[in-house]
């Protein structure tokens, strides 16, 4: 039986009030959820999940500590940036990705830096909300080890998928490069190229306090396999745009471990 035949019954009217500017999942019909009992985590969505309305208040997010607005932020970014390299063929998603970052670029330098500036505030709401109608076309490795890293580590998601950022886009390079090209293009980047996108994304970690690598946020290697395999059983995992299995989740794993870029 599939999920939408579980759901046979009128839910209540949900009301949605972001307090962060992440996973935009105020505009999102699914939700996740942590099995402690297997130290992973399961998605679960129905269109009836959908909330009916959303209040974007930037108000809200102010006083969210610096630390917690540069990891929300950047999985904001995550989702743009992931849902743009995914092959399928999505231009409207692209082009919703394609801004977000563009927004993200220019206002959370800002809203991390200045706590009461409600104009960049305001900008990492739509991104968050962009990103999260970008990703309907699919994520990837990212996601796809954040996932069982969280549930095992117990890391903040949003802070893992920055770390784990610049490890996956190498990976990924030999299939996004005329994609990272047009992605420079539009940030108005030094130049067209993966190596400036890639050095932009490293630059935006160091500027917002991000760590280098996983073992600066209690993340070591001695459960690699086990990450591994759950990554790759993952639902991101397939829309990867190199393809990917258990051996090459280790790969990035391992070196976002360590910090080897």
């Amino acid at each position: 039986m599939s999920g939408l035949m579980r759901v046979l019954f009128k839910l209540l009217p949900m009301y949605a009030v972001p307090t962060t500017a992440g996973t935009g999942s105020e505009v999102e019909s699914g939700a996740v959820i942590t099995d402690e009992s297997t130290e992973t985590k399961e998605i679960i969505a129905h269109p009836k999940m959908l909330a009916g309305i959303v209040i974007g208040d930037p108000a809200l997010t102010v006083g969210l500590q610096r630390h917690l607005t540069a990891a929300t932020g950047m999985d904001a970014l995550s989702h743009c940036l992931e849902a743009y390299c995914v092959p399928d063929y999505d231009p409207m998603a692209d082009g919703m990705a394609l801004e977000g970052m563009r927004l993200i670029a220019e206002w959370l330098p800002v809203a991390t830096a200045e706590d009461g500036n409600l104009e960049a505030r305001t900008q990492m709401l739509a991104a968050a909300m962009i990103g999260a109608a970008a990703f309907r076309k699919g994520l990837g490795a990212m996601h796809a080890l954040s996932h069982p890293i969280g549930a095992i580590y117990d890391t903040h998601h949003g802070l893992t998928n920055a770390v784990l950022m610049p490890y996956v886009l190498s990976f990924n390079r030999p299939a996004i490069g005329a994609k990272m090209e047009r992605l420079a293009r539009f940030l108005g980047l030094p130049a067209p190229s993966f190596d400036a996108v890639l050095a932009w994304v490293v630059e935006l970690r160091e500027r917002l306090a991000i760590p280098h690598s996983l073992a600066a946020i209690g993340v070591d290697d001695r459960r690699s396999g086990e990450v591994a395999r759950k990554a790759a059983a993952d639902g991101n995992a397939p829309t990867n745009p190199v393809r990917i299995d258990a051996e090459g989740l280790r790969h990035i794993f391992e070196r976002a471990v360590y910090g080897k870029l």
